[in-house]
């Protein structure tokens, strides 16, 4: 009787263990990517992020008039650098933090052009947080819709790593500078 007993227990918790296993899976599956994603950039042109399937992606959240601004050079050394490796930045100006980036579309892109050399891909301004948050920063900061992570946007230049599958992997405040030892890392792997 007692080994009839720990027999259907046994059963029982590998069922138990095989049930959880595809409820994890199919979360997995119903995470949402990156991909599904098209937006404007400074321009006024679509920019369709299906286009960068199998690269990996750092997008961060940007302002002109922020401590945090010059980080912009090291955004586009390491763009430079990772390019032509399958890396790519995608700056997304916003105002939501003391009114850091108050300026026009066209006037973000001259700043960072004069005084940042900027190359990457730069979009359109969004709102990264609030009742006006862009359909892209949902999906980043939500993991109903990344699969991964819930994450509040703190302040400008905080960082978000997608893999080669459009999928979230880390995000990294502001104080990590984009050429930090473990983002460089995650490119080079």
């Amino acid at each position: 009787m007692k080994n009839l007993l720990l027999m259907v227990c046994s059963l029982f918790l590998v069922f138990c263990g095989t049930i959880q296993a595809q409820n994890k899976n199919s979360k997995a599956v119903d995470a949402q990517s990156i991909y599904q994603f098209k937006v404007k950039n400074l321009y006024g042109e679509t920019f369709d992020f299906a286009t960068l399937k199998g690269k990996k992606i750092l997008i961060v959240n940007t302002a002109s008039k922020c401590g945090y601004t010059p980080q912009y050079e090291q955004l586009e050394a390491i763009y430079k650098t990772y390019k032509a490796q399958g890396f790519t930045v995608i700056g997304f100006p916003a105002n939501n933090f003391n009114s850091q980036e108050p300026g026009s579309n066209e006037e973000i892109a001259s700043f960072c052009k004069l005084n940042y050399g900027v190359s990457f891909p730069m979009m359109d301004k969004i709102s990264v947080k609030g009742a006006d948050m862009s359909p892209i920063y949902q999906f980043l900061t939500q993991k109903s819709k990344n699969g991964v992570k819930d994450s509040d946007v703190k302040w400008n230049f905080q960082k978000y790593l997608i893999d080669e599958k459009g999928h979230l992997v880390e995000v990294y405040y502001s104080k990590t500078k984009p050429d930090a030892p473990e983002i460089v890392n995650w490119i080079k792997q």
